[in-house]
């Protein structure tokens, strides 16, 4: 005896739309809509840590340029007050850079 309780599952459903196909095509849209909002979140995030770099990049390149300045001024003095100090104590300095040049001489010969 045919049993006649089977039914089609696409009459179940109605207009012959399969449920499956029609939460596959849901989530494939949710994902879809994820990725894009995902991706939007990373793009700005990567321009907000970019402008953080660029402004540290602004800091330190500011703090270097001081640092060098302040080197070559230190320079300067020191040989500006090296040449007035030769030319007011010429014996004194030639008699220093003698001595200086013995103890190097008998450091580096050990």
């Amino acid at each position: 005896m045919p049993d006649d309780t089977f039914t089609d599952p696409n009459a179940q459903t109605g207009a012959g739309t399969d449920p499956a196909a029609a939460k596959y095509e849901s989530g494939k849209s949710h994902a879809a809509q994820a990725a894009e909002e995902l991706r939007a979140a990373a793009e700005a995030k990567a321009a907000e840590l970019r402008a953080q770099a660029e402004a540290k990049a602004q800091e330190w390149k500011g703090k270097a340029e001081q640092a060098y300045s302040d080197a070559q001024t230190r320079a300067r003095t020191l040989r500006d007050d090296g040449e007035h100090f030769v030319r007011e104590n010429p014996t004194r300095a030639v008699l220093t850079s003698l001595g200086i040049g013995f103890v190097l001489g008998l450091i580096f010969r050990r």
